[in-house]
């Protein structure tokens, strides 16, 4: 375990811990201070990935943009934090560990207040990315300093009270930011950070100074650094303005989606070849951990991509309004929070391929069950597949972790987590942006089906046009909804069936055995 412990470590830009004296050990009330600052962080940094999504129709209307449009604030968030979580060794390596987890979570407060004051939608965007930029180091770093300043009797503890927040912060942000939009205005959902952030950084930094990591001078791979932002920001830009632009009809998308090819063959070429990479891509020579991350890429996507248009459709076309949206996505994670521990056992004496394709398979049955919702559905019948689909979360995420981790070497450990993580993060970006897209896309397909239908010697004169268009228009975002998650429950189909192809791991009760 010290082994382990030290290698990654190395990995993570951190000194291994045989190579230097170790500060006091916090005890008592100063270290449950300590403990929660650092996971008030990782909450802050997950919070923030969802605690917008209820409040994108407040800020399209006040910055006068469509609601698609409004999705790039989450899309641009994603894609920024997913270009500095690569970046995170490095910089602790440089500077030290306790540095860059503060000023990160400094620039995080101040980004959070300019979103906050953000006039215009570009404003609001750019502030996000630089939000984004600043949350990347913070998750891994919140955890590498937890772990530090515990013994290792209580690292099983810390470590469960660290993922606690991945899974809790998915399930307030909707309902604090549906609330909030709803009853003080959107711009106190990113305000909410600052206080958080400022006595984090004050308090914190007086606690965990004395952890400070030695810095080590490190060259920095500044093609691969480029050449990465070059081609995951061609990527998006395109997702995002190519609804705008008619998509491939119009040479600037086409020009983007080449941009996009070349970036990023010309980066895998680069980082495979490079002798200090800013992403370690040999790491995908392990079977198990490519077919992990393809799988997680395609779950994850579906997923985040239809947690941003679920609460869209309800606030554009149900009626409800940012806090009862928020409160239909929280039922999510109530049961989720509850199955984390009991499956967090089961991994070890199950096979987790099991377990994963148990998970898909239910999470593709709840998302199949909203491929025949109608527009005058209750809130429980909205509801209840919500909870369901929250208890099958954890049997597909933690034992996918295994999967993923569980055959590497020691020393390829923090690398794996950080592709994994990196990964996931950019599904998440591209899919909101390309289901947004194609929603909008549907419904106009719909809405000229349904149009083509009307015979109006049937309807008689009385039937109001407005009324009509209005009832239309329902039906065809009815109908591209429904649609859209028949896709999304086939894609888990096929994941589930996809994970098969990697090999039972070597040692399931202890990620990155590799066999040991």
């Amino acid at each position: 375990m010290n082994d382990l412990t030290d290698e990654a470590a190395m990995d993570a830009g951190v000194e291994p811990v045989a190579s230097r004296r170790e500060p006091e050990q916090l005890t008592g009330i100063v270290l449950l201070m300590a403990g929660f600052f650092l996971a008030m962080a990782n909450f802050m940094a997950v919070l923030d990935t969802t605690i917008a999504n209820v409040a994108l129709p407040h800020i399209a209307g006040t910055m006068a943009a469509s609601p698609n449009e409004g999705t790039s604030v989450i899309t641009f968030f994603a894609v920024a934090e997913a270009i500095t979580i690569p970046l995170t060794g490095w910089l602790a390596a440089r500077f030290g560990t306790v540095k860059v987890f503060f000023v990160s979570m400094a620039s995080f407060g101040i980004c959070s207040a300019l979103c906050g004051i953000a006039q215009s939608l570009q404003m609001l965007i750019l502030f996000r990315v630089l939000q984004g930029l600043a949350a990347g180091p913070m998750m891994p770093l919140s955890q590498a300093l937890l772990l530090r300043i515990v013994t290792p009797a209580q690292r099983a503890m810390a470590t469960a009270l660290w993922a606690m927040t991945v899974i809790v912060a998915p399930l307030i942000g909707p309902l604090l930011g549906g609330w909030i939009a709803d009853n003080i205005g959107w711009p106190w959902a990113f305000y909410i950070n600052v206080p958080v952030a400022a006595v984090s950084v004050i308090v914190g930094w007086r606690l965990l100074a004395p952890f400070e990591t030695p810095a080590v001078k490190r060259g920095v791979d500044v093609v691969g650094l480029i050449l990465l932002i070059f081609w995951v920001g061609s990527l998006q830009t395109m997702l995002d303005i190519g609804k705008t632009h008619d998509w491939f009809a119009s040479p600037l998308i086409v020009g983007l989606l080449l941009a996009t090819i070349v970036g990023f063959v010309a980066f895998c070429i680069w980082e495979w070849t490079d002798e200090h990479p800013i992403v370690d891509l040999k790491v995908f020579k392990n079977i198990s951990l490519s077919i992990a991350t393809a799988t997680m890429a395609l779950v994850f996507g579906v997923y985040f991509g239809s947690v941003v248009i679920i609460p869209l459709w309800l606030q554009t076309n149900l009626g409800y309004t940012a806090t009862w949206a928020g409160n239909v996505m929280a039922f999510n994670g109530a049961l989720a929070v509850f199955a984390a521990p009991i499956i967090g056992r089961l991994v070890t004496r199950v096979d987790p391929r099991i377990l994963i394709s148990i998970g898909l398979s239910g999470i593709g049955t709840m998302l199949m069950t909203r491929a025949f919702f109608t527009p005058n559905m209750t809130f429980m019948q909205l509801a209840i597949p919500q909870l369901i689909q929250g208890a099958f979360m954890p049997l597909f995420f933690l034992p996918m972790m295994t999967v993923a981790l569980g055959s590497l070497a020691p020393k390829d450990l923090a690398n794996g987590a950080a592709m994994i993580t990196f990964v996931r993060t950019m599904a998440g970006a591209i899919s909101a942006s390309l289901m947004a897209s194609y929603w909008e896309h549907a419904t106009i397909v719909s809405r000229v089906d349904l149009v083509g239908n009307i015979h109006p010697e049937a309807l008689g004169r009385n039937v109001s046009p407005s009324l009509l268009s209005n009832l239309v228009q329902g039906q065809a975002v009815m109908l591209a909804t429904n649609h859209m998650f028949f896709i999304v429950a086939i894609s888990m189909a096929f994941a589930a069936a996809g994970i098969w192809l990697a090999p039972k791991p070597q040692a399931m009760g202890s990620m990155g055995g590799g066999g040991h």
